[in-house]
């Protein structure tokens, strides 16, 4: 039961585990962020190759 008590008490892995809460946060929020990157650059590449495609002046 004292293992338990001390081990409850004991706190020098929880700045570990805040880093790698806050880097798991940070990822996702890049991740997320290169994803609608990613799709708005396919949108404007496309809309450009659509112009050079049908080069009528109407771009």
């Amino acid at each position: 039961m004292t293992f338990l008590k001390s081990l409850w008490a004991d706190d020098s892995g929880a700045s570990a585990a805040e880093y790698a809460l806050i880097l798991a946060i940070v990822g996702t929020g890049i991740a997320l962020a290169a994803f609608q990157l990613g799709g708005a650059i396919s949108g404007s590449m496309n809309k450009a190759k659509n112009c050079i495609a049908n080069a009528n002046g109407t771009c």
